[in-house]
């Protein structure tokens, strides 16, 4: 029995230490993120000509130095094109502010649409 609760406290530990604790990110700092890759999305080319449109949604992990530590697509355009651009977005960024309150985690909408 000692056994047991010896391997489950050491699993626990590990398994604790694995995964960053991400804070919930302000307003206002969410706000900035959404700015910063608006201004790096671009519309690709090879998009545009097919009429690609759609709105993927980007999980960005942020570090408490405000370094990308994270980009992952949680919901996808159904165009490889823009879901490659979306995660390009956040790379050319590369850093952000730093998040109040540590590490911080957002889950950000891009959209893309022929005007």
């Amino acid at each position: 029995m000692a056994k047991l609760w010896v391997r489950t406290a050491v699993l626990a530990l590990v398994c604790a230490g694995a995964t960053p604790a991400f804070a919930a990110p302000s307003p206002e700092w969410t706000g900035k993120v959404r700015q910063m890759l608006a201004a790096k999305q671009d519309y690709p080319r090879a998009a545009q000509v097919r009429g690609d449109e759609g709105t993927a949604k980007l999980k960005i992990d942020v570090a408490a130095d405000g370094s990308l530590a994270a980009v992952a697509l949680v919901q996808p355009t159904g165009s490889a094109t823009l879901d490659r651009e979306a995660i390009a977005v956040a790379r050319k960024v590369g850093a952000f502010p730093p998040p109040p309150g540590g590490p911080a985690s957002v889950i950000v909408p891009l959209t893309w649409k022929m005007m």
